[in-house]
């Protein structure tokens, strides 16, 4: 670590601030160039005590993001990133989103995983993430990021909770054992044009791989994924801009849809 606990607990407020004021800071990469990633998820961590404190909310679940070799290229990582959950930033389907609330959102869609089993690492395989796995859901995730103008390298995004904003739940629900998760298909519209189509496989081969890496991270923290939680396993195509009177909707084969609209 490159941060001392003061340095790591200013940099939290001030991201927390950040969101609370919808007025974004400058890169930490820049402002703190020693902070490393352990670093920036102990600050990810102050973060989430501060927005707890502020108003107490359970942990939901956990959102994994630099999915792609695109993105970790772009970042220069070899692996992607986490993101806490709280039971408050969970939006419901067809909701309308107020921009008010954001600095800069944007829409992804993902396939969500809703645990019925805990799931403890080292040594996580996808199977093991599959047999632990309740149902398959439709999801968005909303994110944002605190960073002015998203100029984020890995210690900035991993700082700012993995820039997530909120995440929204589809009503379509299937178990594991009925589908090959690698083979879901997605058409991705904003305002009912088609913007983009992928499969699951677009995250890393596997969504369940996502959810392994997820398990066996955590568990270097001491940590362990739950029953009953939620995890966002990365988007499958590039988020599109949440702007003003914008309807965002994903149409997965066998899950079925999840939207959002924004006023």
């Amino acid at each position: 670590m490159g941060l001392s606990r003061s340095q790591i607990e200013a940099i939290a407020l001030s991201l927390y601030e950040a969101e609370q004021r919808r007025v974004p800071i400058p890169p930490v990469s820049a402002t703190h160039p020693a902070a490393d990633a352990e670093d920036a998820y102990a600050i990810q961590v102050e973060i989430i005590r501060l927005r707890q404190a502020a108003a107490p909310s359970v942990l939901a679940g956990w959102k994994v993001g630099l999915t792609s070799k695109a993105m970790q290229q772009m970042l220069d990582v070899y692996e992607p990133d986490f993101g806490h959950l709280l039971e408050s930033m969970r939006l419901e389907d067809g909701c309308t989103l107020e921009p008010s609330e954001y600095i800069w959102p944007r829409v992804e869609p993902e396939v969500a995983f809703i645990l019925k089993s805990d799931i403890e690492g080292p040594g996580v395989t996808e199977s093991q993430v599959l047999a632990a796995t309740e149902y398959l859901a439709p999801a968005l995730e909303i994110i944002d990021s605190r960073i002015k103008d998203w100029k984020i390298r890995l210690v900035d995004t991993v700082a700012d909770n993995a820039s997530c904003g909120r995440f929204v739940l589809g009503a379509g629900r299937v178990r594991p054992a009925d589908v090959d998760p690698r083979l879901i298909a997605m058409n991705f519209y904003s305002d009912g044009a088609l913007v983009s189509t992928a499969t699951s496989a677009a995250v890393m081969g596997n969504p369940a791989a996502s959810v392994a890496w997820l398990a066996n991270k955590l568990s270097t923290l001491g940590q362990w994924l739950q029953a009953g939680q939620v995890v966002m396993p990365g988007s499958l195509v590039a988020a599109v801009d949440a702007k003003p009177g914008r309807v965002v909707r994903a149409e997965f084969s066998q899950l079925g849809p999840v939207e959002v609209r924004v006023r």
